[in-house]
């Protein structure tokens, strides 16, 4: 069987694990917490990052760091997973939607300004793949509306816009390290990343369950105590530990899935110069991860039967995401504003290829000639 996906593993994770078990301090921020954060601020770089337990709760803490309150209304595509939507919601926010680009699968720049209202409080742009939305388009529409911007950058690590790198381009940015991520923190792990100086102080006392301790623990202030709202956004050290394993090859990594990425597209591009499938588009701005390839069918049907064909052959490929305004809390908690005139067709003809750290070239040359089978009966050479 080829599966979607393999966690990744450099070697080094199981050592400093042990390493972390073995100290005084795994309740979070430990050595290898701050090995990483400091890591993310040269190599980004950023004013300041803080590991979280999950991209969840990096968005979950950046909703606390804006102070969405009940009433307010964050704009942001439907084409996401559930966290970026329910991290405002939980605060009381709205949700409005708007439609993506084709090309790209993020959200439409030029269709944001139209979905603003007096309550807007911030526009939450999804890097889909690892691929850029126009983010100085983004940027200028809310610097003009004053509104924040927050990165859902959960795919984004390595990937850049305009020689950025994305999560540093808003006002935050947050990343998953979920095991379906280009680097992992052991099965789950997020990180925020702060671009404001005025988020920076408060962030650190949120993420301690609204208490002074960081402060407390470099001398700042004589008393740890309860100060402000806050949660449990503090990861363990041993997250970390795995976190660092990966970060020391950070670079082999990217460079090992490009190479897979681009072997896909280069071997499937008859089949795109044939009309039968359409490949990823990458604007000039962007540098991307391969964090996933992705490819587009005719439509749901002709999905459904690509995936079973290849279910057939013991390949692990996969769809998503069900557009979230026609799920039956986007219903509840949501708007869409203007047509849905990409998002859910769009979704539907999408199709996600096994990809990961060391994907042998045997398998990955299975796969790619199972898809040439599928389509041999349309006019396709294999």
């Amino acid at each position: 069987m080829i599966t979607f996906n393999k966690p990744p593993l450099t070697g080094n994770e199981q050592q400093y694990v042990l390493q972390a078990m073995q100290s005084n301090k795994i309740s979070g921020d430990g050595p290898f917490g701050q090995k990483c954060q400091e890591w993310f601020e040269d190599n980004l770089p950023c004013k300041k990052s803080l590991l979280t337990p999950s991209c969840t709760a990096a968005l979950e803490l950046a909703a606390l760091l804006i102070e969405i309150q009940p009433g307010d209304e964050v704009i942001m595509p439907s084409y996401t997973f559930v966290s970026t939507a329910n991290a405002f919601v939980l605060r009381g926010a709205k949700i409005v939607f708007v439609d993506i680009r084709p090309d790209t699968m993020n959200i439409d720049e030029q269709l944001i300004e139209a979905a603003i209202t007096n309550k807007t409080r911030a526009i939450v742009p999804v890097h889909y793949a690892g691929v850029a939305c126009e983010m100085e388009a983004i940027m200028e529409i809310a610097n003009r509306h004053q509104l924040f911007v927050i990165e859902d950058a959960a795919q984004g690590m390595m990937s850049t816009y305009k020689g950025q790198a994305l999560g540093t381009i808003g006002h935050m940015g947050a990343f998953s390290f979920h095991e379906t991520k280009n680097y992992t923190s052991g099965g789950e792990g997020g990180l925020l990343i702060i671009n404001d100086d005025q988020f920076k102080e408060r962030a650190e006392i949120i993420r301690e369950k609204g208490t002074n301790r960081s402060q407390f623990f470099r001398g700042m202030v004589d008393k740890y105590q309860w100060v402000d709202v806050g949660s449990s956004y503090l990861p363990s050290e041993l997250q970390a530990a795995f976190l660092w394993g990966q970060l020391e090859r950070a670079d082999e990594i990217n460079t090992n899935r490009l190479a897979s990425w681009q072997a896909y597209y280069v071997a499937l591009q008859p089949l795109q110069e044939a009309g039968k499938i359409e490949l990823p588009n990458l604007p000039e701005a962007c540098t991307h991860n391969a964090h996933m390839f992705y490819l587009k069918v005719a439509n749901l049907d002709e999905r459904s039967a690509l995936l079973e064909h290849l279910k057939s052959k013991e390949i692990m490929a996969v769809f998503h995401y069900v557009p979230l305004h026609t799920a039956v809390a986007g219903e509840k908690f949501a708007r869409f504003q203007g047509e849905d005139r990409y998002t859910t067709a769009e979704s539907e003809r999408l199709i996600r290829l096994p990809l990961y750290f060391s994907l042998e070239g045997d398998k990955q040359k299975f796969v790619i000639d199972y898809f040439f089978e599928f389509f041999s009966g349309v006019g396709c050479d294999k």
